[in-house]
């Protein structure tokens, strides 16, 4: 298949579903991708991702693969690495991007590495909470970093295992719903202020920052549920904000983009406080694109067609063929 084929003859993979705690989502955001690539005239297939994705890629070889299977391992490179390896076109960032991203520690040091602001922050593993004393390593944690603090799996998405801590009694709970994801927590300093996602897409010219939106759970924190049940957050897009701090947002969105190494899409997740000061959080490859997904959002907001932005990364991944 050529770059210059009609678009009726390119044949899209999309793959899906997976393992993961993020599996149902992640069927979701490829049979949106698929609806609106049909819009533009392409065939596309979904697949759940399982053991027998090499012979079907050898019996059936698709043109292009958009890979949108969320968490392990569908963001932390290896499923880019199986499709780089069976020298298929793949949509978005490859398996060395993906594998910096999916490790917050690893991203968070590249981060400060190149100037970007993120919050302070330690890693600790699941084992050495056995090996030096649970109780006396999280006092040890809070009297060093202070509190309010984050605790997230240091690989996972979709909010799942993050919890805040806001009194030493919290910690222990939040240390073990962190570790039923991960064998590693990130520890992170709470910065208070407004989450803003901006969503990053490559259509030929280089990485541009989409119009920001504004994330406000209606009760509680940003999970899992206030993430996929409508209703739950009210978003906002594009974010009320200041021109400068605007500017700001969106700038530091491509750095991350470009400092991460990533592909034709990603979300970059922040924090913007009242005096406009901004901190990354961290960065997505396999951005959702489900009806209540950020980066759909964003595209809409920009004045773009969704359908059209996902065939334009197409061509883009035939071209780099």
């Amino acid at each position: 298949m050529t770059a210059g084929a009609a678009a009726s003859d390119v044949r899209v993979l999309i793959l899906a579903g997976g393992m993961s705690y993020e599996h149902d989502v992640s069927l979701k955001s490829g049979r949106r991708a698929a609806d609106a690539l049909q819009r533009q005239g392409m065939a596309c297939e979904v697949r759940d991702l399982d053991g027998e994705l090499l012979p079907a890629l050898q019996e059936f070889p698709p043109d292009v693969v958009l890979p949108l299977v969320h968490g392990s391992p569908g963001e932390d490179g290896s499923l880019q690495a199986v499709l780089e390896l069976s020298g298929v076109p793949i949509v978005g960032t490859g398996s060395i991007g993906a594998r910096r991203a999916w490790n917050k520690i690893t991203a968070k040091d590249l981060l400060r590495s190149a100037g970007i602001p993120t919050p302070d922050w330690t890693s600790m593993p699941r084992q050495a909470f056995s090996d030096f004393g649970a109780r006396k390593l999280l006092d040890r944690i809070a009297a060093k970093m202070g509190l309010p603090l984050v605790v997230k799996p240091n690989s996972g998405g979709s909010g799942l295992g993050v919890h805040a801590v806001h009194k030493e009694d919290d910690f222990p709970s939040a240390m073990m719903g962190c570790f039923s994801y991960s064998d590693e927590a990130l520890i992170e300093s709470f910065v208070e202020g407004r989450d803003i996602a901006v969503g990053v897409v490559d259509l030929g010219e280089g990485p541009q920052a989409l119009p920001p939106v504004e994330i406000a759970p209606l009760h509680g924190d940003y999970d899992y549920a206030a993430r996929y049940n409508p209703g739950a957050t009210r978003w906002t897009v594009p974010a009320a904000m200041d021109d400068a701090v605007a500017a700001r947002v969106a700038e530091l969105a491509i750095e991350v983009h470009r400092t991460l190494g990533l592909g034709d899409m990603s979300r970059v997740d922040l924090i913007v406080d009242d005096a406009g000061a901004i901190q990354v959080l961290e960065a997505n490859v396999a951005p959702g694109t489900t009806e209540t997904s950020l980066l759909p959002m964003a595209i809409e907001a920009a004045g773009l067609d969704f359908g059209e932005v996902l065939a334009v990364m197409v061509r883009r991944a035939l071209d780099r063929a």
